[in-house]
């Protein structure tokens, strides 16, 4: 029995090391943490800023005038936003890494293509908290590039405009973030 219980406690503890190392290894890195921090206080200002979301409308008129309000509101609450704010140095480097592993290999020729088949967009200046670039096409960004980024609320999305990564606000259509030549 003395046997059984030392065994026992040895296939234990060493179950018990498996799933730690299998825990700290699906953790979120720091810079995840933290960007999701970020994110997460921006809807929270915008939500305590603009309300509840406007009912759905099919009327173009009521959906531009719903966004002009929304981004006015935004726009006043972070007067002060700048770029950085939400992508500091650390987040904006781990997704430059992550974007960087998307690129390599059969799956970045794909990713490449998909880019090259939808509008590139090149020469824009972007400017935080400034309304996304009236004329330019929302690119949309290439799903096996999602999937190595953090998730996003609905409320937000990436889009890729030229070599940035822009963090872009659907109700506003405003630009909340973005990330200088992101994309290799």
């Amino acid at each position: 029995m003395k046997t059984w219980n030392k065994f026992g406690g040895i296939v234990v503890m060493a179950l018990l090391g498996a799933c730690a190392q299998v825990a700290t290894a699906q953790a979120p890195p720091a810079a995840v943490k933290d960007f999701d921090a970020r994110v997460t206080k921006y809807l929270e200002l915008r939500k305590n800023e603009t309300g509840d979301p406007q009912r759905p409308t099919k009327s173009p008129e009521q959906i531009t005038s719903n966004e002009q309000e929304i981004a006015a509101k935004m726009r006043a609450a972070r007067a002060g936003a700048k770029q950085g704010d939400i992508f500091t140095p650390q987040i904006a480097g781990y997704f430059r890494q992550r974007i960087a592993r998307a690129m390599k290999g059969n799956k970045g020729e794909r990713v490449e293509k998909s880019m090259r088949r939808a509008e590139p967009v090149d020469g824009v200046q972007l400017r935080v908290n400034d309304t996304y670039p009236a004329g330019v096409p929302l690119q949309s960004t290439p799903p096996s590039l999602l999937l190595k980024l953090p998730a996003l609320p609905s409320a937000l999305e990436y889009r890729v405009v030229g070599q940035n990564l822009v963090l872009h606000d659907i109700a506003a259509n405003l630009v909340v973030d973005f990330i200088p030549n992101a994309m290799p």
